[in-house]
């Protein structure tokens, strides 16, 4: 039975389906231990993408290994969390916000945090 698939990945198509699917059976459920509770737990983070977009073999392996870990450890039974978003980049970013406004014709030494974060 031949089954004609579209040239692009479409996510509003498919990705709503599986989300919801992955909420109905609590697969990233787990239950946060009592703070006095004796069980272990495990976290790692996962830093953002780079702010030049540009990705490289040396994510692979990180996002590979931490996947590893994180596995590993929730077949050992012991919670665990994989938090996303945490910054490593920062001196990359600051680079990047630079020069966007570099572009129109601003010093970020003549900003004010107030001016700053009203852009």
């Amino acid at each position: 039975m031949p089954h004609d698939l579209p040239k692009a990945y479409d996510p509003g198509a498919i990705e709503p389906r599986w989300a919801d699917y992955w909420v109905l059976e609590k697969l990233f459920h787990v239950e946060t231990p009592p703070a006095d509770s004796p069980t272990p737990t495990f976290t790692l983070t996962l830093p953002p993408p780079n702010v030049t977009g540009n990705l490289h073999m040396g994510h692979m392996l990180e996002h590979t290994e931490i996947d590893i870990l994180i596995r590993w450890k929730r077949m050992q039974g012991i919670p665990t969390l994989w938090l996303p978003g945490t910054d490593h980049a920062g001196i990359a970013t600051q680079l990047m916000v630079e020069r966007q406004l570099a572009s129109e014709g601003i010093n970020r030494r003549d900003m004010t945090p107030a001016s700053f974060s009203g852009r």
